[in-house]
């Protein structure tokens, strides 16, 4: 893929990296967010916002997979 950045990790780094979560900070916006979406009281910057967000933990969530599938390779 174009836009990825490959890097020398450490096991301790892939450990540190298949353990990363959301800052909590974002974490709460988010969750704020998704309240309001659920309610149907998000306005166009918020959508944007929630966009983002999600936007940031499908990356966070397919950089953790990596770094778990390279700790854990599969066996056939």
């Amino acid at each position: 893929m174009p836009n990825e950045v490959s890097l020398m990790v450490t096991t301790v780094g892939l450990t540190a990296l298949a353990n990363m979560a959301l800052a909590p900070k974002n974490q709460s916006r988010l969750d704020d967010l998704l309240a309001k979406n659920v309610e149907g009281t998000l306005s166009v910057e918020e959508t944007n916002e929630l966009d983002l967000l999600l936007t940031q933990v499908d990356e966070l969530n397919l950089v953790k997979a990596r770094a778990a599938a390279t700790l854990h390779p599969i066996k056939n």
